[in-house]
């Protein structure tokens, strides 16, 4: 099991100096689970950088009143709202806290001032939004082209990366949304991980049991989303 990390890793590149500017007297915030940060078209007023906690970006619920369908999921690798470095105030996703934890939060107003009045805090979280970017067109290609199975095994994986544990809790309708499938398409790929003996599952607990051969059932995304991180920030996202 991964021990926890003791910050954020977006953070952790930042000078000493432009971090104490970023974060001054604050103390880490405790995200608590299932709480909405913000929702789609909202003002947002604080940036977030999870420790221990991890949040999904979900797409609004439709007219049709088809539930959410989460396109990103960020922990201690990354930061919720840096679309504000475009300049953008207004939120084109919903937050949801998925992991609840730690996360140091910052006022929107102080983030936008350090980030321009330093190049390299600028081309940290340039870099951070460009990797954003990308795996969200990955995750998108994802769900239209990749079978359930793999996608599951994909979803499982990122999620182990940000809890920092092989165990979580997650309940087959949770994931459902999570997918964008029928709750029968999540228990039959989640029969299938079990059958393999790559997971456990029961009443919602999930336990990874065989990390490698779950890597190996995943869809190439999760290796690609890994690697572009790393090439372009220059360290591994776990």
């Amino acid at each position: 099991m991964t021990a926890p990390p003791l910050t954020n890793l977006l953070l952790s590149a930042l000078p000493a100096s432009a971090l104490r500017r970023l974060l001054g007297e604050e103390q880490p915030a405790r995200l608590k689970l299932s709480h909405p940060l913000f929702e789609r078209g909202q003002r947002v007023r604080h940036v977030y950088f999870p420790i221990d906690s991890f949040v999904s970006l979900l797409t609004p619920r439709a007219h049709d009143g088809s539930a959410p369908l989460e396109v990103g999921l960020v922990g201690n690798e990354g930061m919720v709202g840096n679309w504000l470095l475009l300049g953008v105030e207004a939120a084109p996703l919903s937050a949801l806290v998925q992991g609840g934890g730690l996360a140091w939060r910052v006022d929107a107003s102080t983030f936008r001032r350090e980030i321009g009045g330093s190049r390299r805090l600028r081309d940290v979280f340039d870099r951070y939004l460009y990797v954003q970017l990308v795996q969200l067109a990955q995750t998108a290609s994802c769900t239209r082209f990749h079978v359930v199975e793999s996608r599951l095994a994909r979803w499982l994986l990122m999620t182990r990366d940000r809890a920092h544990s092989r165990e979580f809790r997650v309940t087959q309708q949770f994931l459902a949304y999570m997918l964008g499938v029928r709750r029968a398409g999540v228990t039959r790929a989640a029969a299938s991980l079990k059958r393999r003996k790559l997971i456990r599952y029961s009443r919602g607990a999930i336990e990874i049991v065989d990390e490698s051969g779950l890597e190996k059932a995943a869809c190439s995304c999760y290796a690609t989303d890994r690697e572009t991180y790393a090439r372009v920030l220059g360290r591994r996202a776990r």
